[in-house]
């Protein structure tokens, strides 16, 4: 329960406290007991406070990836390679790797050619290539898998728990081959698609933060 140097850099994660904070979980004081410290309330959300106040969220503490001992914002992953030319949806959870304990990987769906076509030459080299030129090396994604769309509730949201499953089965190689899906569906952990995961919608460290009042 110590502050975050106000350094723009070292995260922690968003606790609040104040009138407009709920007093609990309504008859869950299991919930009620995980969600607050000392008084405040956690968010579950982190993020890092800059030299002049000003907090800016970085990633959801459970999306955090650590490689290594660096914390990795998937959001901030995500950010660069929405900025790539070719990616329709992005969406960058966490695997297993060996030695880092935790690396990116990167599941992208493409965007279609003016005619239509969603064959072309995007494959995972020219992805993590990208990121090696906008990127630390640290953040540049271990793995790339490329999916017809992503996995996402009726509201559009996209369902990383379902990615972080698939991932979890998945192998670190620096060289692995690139991969297309040529129809509707979701790659299972062999890299096969799947179109019946359930779930799948086929369509479509510590920051303190006051109210001021």
């Amino acid at each position: 329960m110590a502050s975050v140097p106000r350094d723009g850099k070292t995260m922690g994660e968003i606790v609040l406290r104040g009138s407009s904070i709920m007093k609990g979980y309504f008859k869950d004081p299991e919930a009620t007991s995980k969600a607050f410290r000392n008084g405040w309330f956690a968010t579950g959300d982190v993020g890092v406070v800059h030299p002049d106040g000003y907090l800016e969220i970085k990633d959801r503490s459970k999306d955090v990836i650590i490689s290594g001992g660096e914390n990795i914002s998937s959001v901030e992953l995500e950010s660069v390679l929405y900025r790539h030319p070719r990616v329709l949806e992005a969406a960058v959870v966490a695997i297993p790797h060996p030695k880092w304990g935790e690396s990116p990987c990167a599941f992208i769906s493409v965007k279609k050619k003016s005619n239509g076509d969603t064959n072309d030459t995007v494959k995972e080299s020219e992805i993590i290539a990208y990121c090696r030129k906008n990127l630390p090396l640290f953040m540049v994604p271990k793995r790339v898998e490329f999916m017809a769309e992503l996995p996402k509730t009726s509201t559009g949201k996209i369902q990383k728990f379902q990615l972080r499953a698939l991932a979890q089965n998945f192998v670190v190689n620096e060289n692995l081959p690139s991969k297309k899906i040529t129809g509707p569906g979701q790659l299972s952990a062999s890299g096969q698609v799947n179109t019946q995961v359930p779930g799948y919608a086929q369509g479509h460290e510590k920051v303190h933060a006051l109210s001021r009042l």
